[in-house]
């Protein structure tokens, strides 16, 4: 945790992905960021639309939140939590972090619209 916002790492995520672990895992950067890769069963939610579609992200389920470097991600967890969202998670150092390591991206399915 830093400053108040839970992070997990990408081996954390890792291991609750192979343990089973149902987690909803959202990528708030740009559409045309979201368009050279994402990280493997994620879902684009631009930051600027996370206001208004936050909804979507109802559930039970832990989510976990990246952009490039974890800055994004942090002020988005920290606005759902301010919403009365438990279970948020900032992944720390963000798609940076998940290249770094050796691990694989996928291009998206679809790209939020703006």
């Amino acid at each position: 945790m830093q400053y108040g916002i839970p992070e997990i790492d990408v081996a954390t995520l890792d291991a609750w992905r192979a343990a089973g672990r149902p987690v909803r895992l959202v990528d708030v950067r740009t559409a045309p960021e979201v368009a050279q890769g994402i990280i493997p069963g994620a879902e684009p939610l631009p930051l600027h639309l996370l206001p208004l579609r936050h909804r979507e992200l109802e559930g039970t389920e832990p989510l976990v939140l990246y952009c490039r470097s974890g800055a994004r991600s942090a002020q988005a967890v920290s606005w759902l939590m301010g919403q009365g969202r438990r279970e948020v998670y900032n992944l720390s150092g963000g798609i940076l972090a998940w290249t770094r390591t050796g691990r694989a991206l996928e291009l998206p399915t679809r790209v939020a619209a703006v």
